[in-house]
């Protein structure tokens, strides 16, 4: 099972409602019911962008940044990484020793470089930083994935996708891996032996020994099965059509709808305008609908939209990217807001209380 707590959901700016982008993707092996990673704070997460005041969000939720495995950067641009020094200082205050693995464009290091040699910014961890650079396709093919190793059998799969922007910017392609102990019942029940603790033992990994005498080895009567969720993740980009091959299968898409199609059209239109290159509610509704997506959560909203939703409301707000979606994208759609959760398991996307 993956969970999302969406930390910022604004474009470029924070507003009062909305803070700029970050996103936290919590990891839960379902088959490890009596281990650390069931407590609420000491799941496994990761993290993907970090827009300034990020780790002031994060206070509102019960993630702990000790338990933060990875953060991926999809991009340079402030909105999406401002954030990163000062949580990578807090961590340190914190009492961080593990090491962090940090995916990012290599500018990324240069600025964490240059705050701790300006700053004087002492970080008592080690930084794995893989530079999104070396690790993509050129031809936009999925790379390589980075592998995090969360527990003997539960790992997180993560590659990245080149993407369209001002910037070079990257989306991820996160698969979680689970594996489980399967008791072979066939061959217990074939063998005389009855439906008792032992078979619970030996599902757990034990070997047991029968009154009778018998040493029941659990690799002989267990086999693994593993179990695979898959979500993307993009970053800023005007061509969601880039990301056609890495959604193959994919049980939600998290992208940017930055705003409506009229609005871009404006932007566009004025004598001093230019291409921000973002995309429109409507493009990525028509994507999701053409790769027949079962699932879309949609974020990093333009500041001129008011978070509520009124479609009588002559200001623009959310209700205006909703409609323009829905008239194009026929499956689970939600507009992300700060702090909304999701679930995502086997049997789909759910939303979970706030």
């Amino acid at each position: 099972m993956l969970q999302f707590t969406f930390l910022g959901t604004s474009a470029g700016i924070p507003t009062k409602k909305r803070n700029v982008t970050a996103l936290a993707i919590e990891c839960l092996n379902p088959y490890a019911a009596n281990s650390a990673q069931q407590s609420g704070s000491k799941k496994p997460w990761i993290l993907i962008d970090c827009g300034e005041a990020t780790q002031h969000q994060l206070l509102h939720t019960k993630l702990s940044v000790r338990h933060l495995a990875a953060i991926c950067i999809t991009h340079v641009h402030g909105d999406h990484c401002y954030g990163l020094p000062g949580l990578l200082a807090s961590m340190a205050m914190s009492g961080r020793t593990a090491p962090l693995t940090l995916i990012a464009p290599k500018a990324i290091l240069t600025l964490i470089q240059a705050v701790q040699s300006t700053t004087d910014l002492y970080l008592p961890y080690d930084i794995d930083f893989v530079a999104i650079e070396d690790k993509v396709c050129t031809d936009q093919s999925v790379a390589n994935p980075v592998v995090l190793q969360l527990s003997a059998a539960h790992k997180l799969e993560i590659e990245i996708v080149k993407l369209s922007h001002r910037v070079a910017s990257y989306g991820f392609v996160i698969t979680q891996v689970v594996q489980s102990l399967k008791l072979n019942t066939h061959k217990l029940k074939q063998q005389g032996i009855a439906a008792t603790a032992a078979w619970g033992q030996l599902q757990a990994g034990q070997d047991v020994m029968l009154e009778d005498g018998r040493k029941l080895v659990s690799v002989e009567y267990t086999y693994r099965e593993s179990q695979q969720l898959k979500v993307v993740v993009g970053g800023d980009n005007d061509t969601p059509e880039l990301l056609q091959q890495a959604v193959q299968g994919a049980n939600v898409l998290i992208h940017e709808a930055t705003y409506t199609q009229s609005v871009r059209d404006k932007i566009m239109s004025r004598p001093d305008g230019f291409d921000p290159m973002h995309t429109t509610a409507k493009c990525i509704a028509q994507f999701a609908q053409a790769m027949q997506l079962p699932a879309l959560i949609l974020t990093h909203f333009s500041a001129r939209y008011h978070s509520y939703d009124d479609p009588e409301s002559k200001a623009p707000n959310m209700a205006d990217i909703r409609l323009e979606v829905g008239q194009y994208y026929q499956g689970k759609l939600w507009l992300a807001r700060d702090f909304m959760r999701f679930l995502v398991d086997s049997d789909g996307v759910r939303q979970l209380p706030t």
